[in-house]
């Protein structure tokens, strides 16, 4: 059996341990289960590409900034009702 050492952040440590546990294996056990599917497909047993923003997550993106900058004022809501209220008139237009 041979042994591999790998370098991870401590928190993508700690929730991959805590995501693996919740399905009854160890890291090592994961890793395992891993290295086996990919080579059983020859490759890296997922898709792998660089995910490019699409519109609404960018117009998203730019009002969060407008938001911190102090630009805009958030909305705000007197209870969790009256926004998805809102959200559901918006949604219908």
């Amino acid at each position: 059996m041979a042994t591999i050492n790998i370098r991870v952040d401590d928190d993508v440590k700690q929730r991959a341990a805590a995501l693996f546990s919740d399905l009854g294996m160890d890291l090592s056990t994961a890793i395992n289960v891993f290295l086996r599917k990919a080579i059983m497909e020859d490759g890296i047993p997922f898709e792998l590409r660089r995910e490019t923003p699409n519109a609404q997550t960018l117009a998203a993106l730019e009002e969060l900034r407008e938001i911190q900058s102090g630009r805009v004022k958030a909305k705000a809501y007197s209870d969790v009702d009256a926004m998805f209220e809102e959200l559901n008139r918006d949604a219908e237009v």
